[in-house]
């Protein structure tokens, strides 16, 4: 299996997990390790904007498009990194699973993630332009409110993921897949919620 059929899988993961968690338990984990760092990317970039500390960025004085989008860049990095190595680390805790393949469970899992960062950020932009990185800006609305739903429902979609690798990659039942997913979850899920109120 090459490098190449694993960049496809990292699309068709998301209409056919199965077919992809099932995949990754055969030999591939080098052949795939590019995918999966690009998703951990994507996904940290995902979060990164989705924080109410870029909704107001542009407040500052000193910072202009340029310092926002090095921001982004920098903070993607860091976000995927901590995400790819640190949910690894719980999914692999809580499953007994090889690190590396919960790893690429976990970057896999979070492709809604980056597939919203291709599509539904630029459409962000578009509406909102550099309103979205100002406080009580033309993103406030009631289509803020349906853009916000949007960003609620690809994390679901990706927590979904999440379980689904855990069964099929790990041959686990869907009862048990969704236990070695709490620890991951629960991790993103605070993560998230200290960064709400910092």
């Amino acid at each position: 299996m090459g490098e190449r059929e694993w960049w496809v899988r990292a699309a068709l993961v998301l209409w056919d997990p199965r077919r992809v968690f099932e995949a990754m338990r055969r030999d591939g984990a080098d052949e795939r390790q590019e995918a999966a760092a690009a998703l951990a990317g994507l996904a940290g970039l995902f979060l990164v904007l989705s924080t109410p500390r870029f909704a107001g960025l542009l407040d500052e004085p000193e910072v202009d498009g340029w310092s926002v989008a090095v921001f982004a860049f920098i903070g993607a990095g860091a976000y995927g990194f901590v995400g790819y190595f640190v949910l690894g680390a719980a999914l692999k805790l809580a499953s007994g699973a090889p690190y590396r393949l919960a790893r690429h469970v976990v970057a896999y899992a979070a492709a809604p993630l980056a597939l919203a960062v291709l599509f539904l950020w630029p459409v962000r932009l578009a509406a909102h332009g550099s309103d979205l990185f100002r406080a009580g800006g033309a993103d406030d609305g009631a289509d803020g409110t349906v853009f916000a739903l949007a960003e609620l429902g690809v994390a679901l979609w990706s927590a979904g993921l999440l379980v689904a690798g855990a069964r099929y990659a790990f041959r686990l039942s869907w009862a048990r897949a969704a236990a070695v997913s709490v620890l991951p979850l629960t991790l993103a899920g605070l993560a998230v919620w200290l960064d709400r109120f910092q």
